[in-house]
């Protein structure tokens, strides 16, 4: 007796259009290895020959074909190394090269491009996904295991989290996702979340380590934007301001004995990287680190109004007012917005 079960009709529809993306880089040759005594045992050490390199797997992921043509959406933090290469295996015996149009580092998106044509595909929903509503989540989980799906409901919305790379351990702030008990795993990350109607709704992007039931997705309407700039202008018009910054919350506020509970507080993140990047127009508006950013386009900066919300709804080019507080002086910067390279990350 068949199964009429909807995800089945799921499976088939969006699972030839879900692909594994391999990444590569030159990387010098290991031609043996040679052992190192340490303590009671040999430890082995890689003989590496001078000059000689070879293309070598060092990751991958997920991700999924909304085009007849080619176009792919992934996650950027799966193709954010810009000296590697990305190849698309769709099936056993079918690989591509593939180009990398975007990278999104602020909502974690990637467009890729394959040269191919009649290609499966899958559509990307018209609407804001509802609090549990079904879903589908799919990837190749772990890298190993192709067209791997997970059913679950929409358990959540507009979420911020701080996700961390697992490979390059960097911390990236992620706002307004779709949270859902569909299992997310290593190497589902980039794959579609799909409605009943086996449309795209999310991309899947992170799960809380540690935890059951709990993974994230962006919401596809933050990737219809970037692709409709991607045809219109060959690349994303992203505003660029040039600080590291953290958002001040009344807990932080308290420990660090600040004088307000809310704003952008101007602050480098690690040793020796600046918290305000040089010829940026930052840089050039005088805005100092230590300086904490009130306001922004006459709105309040808040962990739940954050300056990289406000920043978006500036075009490049634009000059907006930021409310600053310096040394417990409130004052008052005209600042020119520049365009981010969103090819170099």
């Amino acid at each position: 007796m068949k199964h009429s079960s909807p995800i089945i009709k799921i499976a088939k529809k969006v699972c030839p259009a879900v692909i594994t993306i391999v990444v590569s880089k030159d990387l010098p040759k290991v031609e043996g290895y040679y052992l190192f005594p340490f303590g009671e045992n040999n430890s082995p050490l890689p003989k590496i020959k001078k000059g000689n390199k070879e293309l070598t797997k060092i990751g991958g992921g997920s991700g999924f074909i909304i085009s007849k043509d080619g176009y792919i959406l992934t996650c950027y933090h799966i193709v954010e190394d810009v000296e590697a290469e990305y190849s698309i295996i769709i099936e056993p015996g079918k690989i591509y090269p593939a180009k990398v149009l975007a990278r999104n580092k602020i909502n974690d998106i990637a467009i890729l491009k394959i040269k191919a044509n009649n290609l499966p595909y899958i559509s990307l929903a018209d609407y804001q996904p509802e609090l549990g509503q079904e879903v589908v989540a799919v990837g190749n989980a772990l890298g190993e295991f192709h067209d791997t799906l997970s059913s679950g409901i929409v358990s959540g919305l507009s979420r911020y989290i701080q996700a961390t790379n697992s490979m390059t351990k960097q911390a990236e702030r992620l706002r307004g996702l779709i949270q859902t008990d569909a299992a997310i795993n290593p190497g589902n990350s980039g794959g579609p979340l799909i409605d009943m109607q086996g449309k795209v709704i999310g991309i899947n992007t992170a799960t809380v380590m540690g935890a059951q039931n709990i993974g994230f997705a962006i919401p596809i309407e933050y990737a219809k934007k970037d692709l409709q700039e991607i045809k219109k202008y060959g690349k994303l018009i992203i505003p660029f301001l040039g600080v590291k910054y953290i958002i001040i919350t009344k807990e932080i506020a308290e420990k660090n004995k600040l004088p307000v509970n809310y704003g952008a507080f101007v602050v480098r993140e690690t040793l020796g990287e600046p918290a305000v990047i040089k010829n940026s127009a930052a840089e050039k508006a005088g805005i100092q680190e230590f300086d904490i950013i009130l306001e922004a386009k006459k709105e309040n900066i808040t962990i739940d109004n954050p300056l990289s919300s406000i920043l978006k709804k500036v075009k490049p080019s634009e000059t907006i007012t930021l409310k600053i507080l310096r040394n417990n002086k409130l004052i008052s910067l005209q600042v020119t917005l520049e365009e981010r390279n969103n090819l170099g990350g």
